[in-house]
């Protein structure tokens, strides 16, 4: 089989690549996937109470980029939604990020947005060099409400504690004085109206792209001739491991269908709390704003050793990535892209950016 470009993984990194080069230049290009569906972790699907459930947990768009969402614009129609979630601390629901009801809720407090910075300041502890995750909440609200609300829920997700992973993991949560309860602030809030699986079989539905599902690279890849490969795979295992095994933090969902009209107050609760094994739990109606007499939900238990979600920020993965990525640079006929191809923990919007800027590069290679 002969192709000008293969794409290894149809999700976000993968999708936006083969449909850009498919309508930017001719060429024939093979799209494959190891899963049976396309959409990567956004895949959705309507379950057998006709709910739209996330099947690896919920999936948010959120972007401040105009150029990512006039692309995604193309190929659906959206839904207006801001993303709240509460957590579930003490046996109280409270806004996170945390913010001035979060911290009036929790102690009883009456506070304004003044005296909160003055709580703040006398909270909060100096940390010379915020290097950790951990640095990052105690050097802004101190270390109850860092117990309280990321301690236990940051060692549940990731499997380490807090003062060993980079601070990148926390910094990615505000800390808020005022009363806003979003849990994004970018300026395009938006769920796609038919979901996400729908979006991608209008980005996927062109000529020039072969899509094969149920299909590892490395069952096929003395089958297939190629000018270019873009690969969206884990990065070490392209190379056999060859210097160990980068660590990928993973989830297992327990998917729940209910028989009553809602479960929850928000879309997402999350459960710090070390006594509970799960992490959060999703209900979906709220997210995709559908009207439907039952509701379902999803249970995530973070884990080791199933599909790779999460890589692992810290001083010695960021050292072992390096390692592989001077092998990446002596393949000058490979991209190595998104999540699990960069070794980073991109949102969504910044996966379509970067699948945009190779995909512009590789145009201007093949029309040279």
């Amino acid at each position: 089989m002969k192709y000008d470009l293969v794409i290894v993984g149809a999700g976000f990194a993968g999708s936006v690549a083969a449909e850009r080069l498919a309508n930017t230049i001719d060429c024939k290009i093979l799209l494959i996937d190891q899963r049976s569906h396309i959409g990567g972790n956004a895949f959705d699907y309507y379950d057998a109470n006709g709910i739209l459930v996330h099947k690896y947990g919920p999936h948010i768009f959120h972007t401040n980029s105009t150029e990512v969402f006039q692309y995604l614009s193309k190929f659906t129609k959206w839904r207006f939604y801001e993303h709240k979630v509460l957590a579930n601390v003490e046996g109280k629901l409270l806004p996170i990020p945390i913010n001035l009801n979060t911290v009036n809720s929790l102690y009883g407090f009456h506070l304004s947005e003044e005296e909160l910075k003055e709580f703040f300041v006398k909270q909060k502890e100096f940390i010379p060099c915020i290097r950790s995750a951990e640095d990052v909440i105690i050097s802004q609200v101190g270390r109850d409400l860092y117990l309280k609300f990321f301690h236990h829920y940051t060692i549940k997700q990731w499997g380490v504690p807090p003062s060993e992973l980079d601070k990148s993991v926390t910094a990615r949560i505000p800390v808020r004085t005022n009363v806003d309860d979003r849990y994004f602030t970018d300026k395009y809030q938006f769920m796609p109206v038919n979901g996400y699986s729908e979006l991608f079989k209008k980005m996927l539905s062109h000529s020039n792209i072969d899509i094969r599902l149920n299909t590892a690279y490395k069952d096929i890849e003395k089958e297939i001739t190629f000018k270019h490969l873009i690969y969206t795979g884990p990065i070490d295992e392209y190379f056999d491991f060859c210097y160990g095994k980068l660590p990928y933090r993973s989830l297992q969902f327990e998917h729940r269908m209910l028989d009553q009209a809602c479960f929850q107050q928000a879309g997402v609760i999350n459960f710090p709390a070390p006594n509970i094994d799960f992490t959060r739990i999703t209900e979906y109606k709220h997210i995709t704003g559908q009207q439907h007499p039952k509701t379902s939900i999803t249970y995530e238990y973070p884990c080791w050793g199933k599909d790779p979600y999460y890589p692992v920020p810290s001083a010695a993965n960021a050292l072992l990535y390096s390692k592989y990525c001077k092998l990446a640079e002596e393949i000058p006929y490979v991209s190595f892209t998104g999540r699990l191809g960069s070794y980073r923990y991109y949102n969504m919007d910044q996966v379509v950016a970067q699948s945009l800027t190779v995909a512009k590069k590789l145009t201007a290679q093949f029309l040279v």
